[in-house]
């Protein structure tokens, strides 16, 4: 598979905290990661830096574009950031830390890797705006949406909490899985392949603090808008800028992904997977464009309208 990007952009805002926790790094227009830290002051940007930088290295000294990729390079790369992260280790090792979200593009397609609560995101934008509904069982809106290793996921599939409580539940932010130095039993990540990418796809990627006043339907039509990447950029920043928590993210956009021989005997794993989250909502949503049939009790435009009104 040939894959090619529009420029990749990205977003790295303080938010009202008083330091930058969060870090982004990228290599070779293939490698994207990004981390936020925790720990407080200088601990958690350590972390975030650290794990960064040194998947960033191994990558530039093992890895070749031209070959295939697997998952064993991948957890050897892990492997490699947790030592480094190792070096920062002191008598209370817990009290640094950070998420993980890697996404690497490659001949087989995309590999992508997460620990954490930060957020990785497949969107194939729909093709009329005013569908503002994620979908399940249809090829567009999110694809993919990474679990996160968090309290509230746990809590939501064990029966404690309904689904629409995890968003206000008050230990939402508490992490199950977290990248820390010292430890003997060292978290591991949850890895997908994702094979069906298709032109105008957009892969997402971000903190936690992207999502502290965003839905993700209002991500999608966001997407799914008729602008250009900067402009989308710039709307994302306007509707975040009021968050309290730092907020990063990085946008891929893909121009064009081309086929090769032997491609289709790599898995697409996104539609069945278990860590991708659009699989665990109680219900399908579904929005139909035939006037024959009413949607009773929704209204398809008023997420569109509400999102285009914060940018006015």
């Amino acid at each position: 598979m040939k894959i090619e990007l529009y420029p990749p952009l990205s977003i790295h805002e303080i938010g009202q905290r008083e330091n930058q926790e969060d870090s982004i790094i990228q290599w070779d227009n293939r490698l994207f990661v990004l981390c936020d830290g925790m720990g407080g002051h200088e601990k958690g940007e350590i972390a975030s830096q650290t794990i960064c930088q040194s998947l960033a290295t191994w990558f530039e000294n093992n890895i070749k574009p031209d070959e295939p990729f697997i998952d064993d390079q991948l957890r050897e790369a892990i492997e490699y950031a947790y030592t480094e992260l190792d070096k920062y280790a002191d008598d209370n090792p817990k009290q640094m830390g950070t998420t993980l979200t890697l996404l690497y593009i490659h001949r087989r397609g995309v590999t992508a890797a997460h620990i954490g609560d930060s957020r990785i995101y497949h969107i194939r934008p729909f093709s009329s705006p005013k569908l503002g509904e994620v979908r399940r069982g249809l090829n567009e809106g999110i694809l993919y949406q990474s679990r996160d290793h968090s309290l509230v996921f746990d809590l939501f599939q064990a029966g404690e909490i309904t689904y629409e409580q995890m968003a206000t539940y008050p230990q939402k932010n508490i992490v199950t899985r977290a990248m820390t130095p010292g430890e003997d039993n060292r978290m591991r990540s949850d890895i997908i392949h994702i094979t069906d990418i298709q032109p105008n796809d957009y892969f997402y990627m971000c903190s936690d603090g992207m999502m502290e006043k965003m839905t993700n339907n209002e991500l999608l039509t966001l997407f799914s808008a008729d602008m250009d990447d900067k402009m989308k950029v710039g709307q994302l920043k306007m509707a975040t800028n009021q968050n309290f928590d730092n907020h990063t993210a990085w946008i891929i956009h893909i121009k064009n992904a081309i086929k090769e021989e032997n491609d289709d005997q790599f898995e697409n794993e996104e539609i069945t997977s278990r860590i991708n989250a659009i699989n665990i909502l109680p219900h399908p949503v579904y929005d139909v464009e035939d006037d024959d049939v009413v949607v009773v009790g929704g209204n398809e435009k008023s997420i569109f309208q509400k999102i285009i009104g914060i940018f006015k």
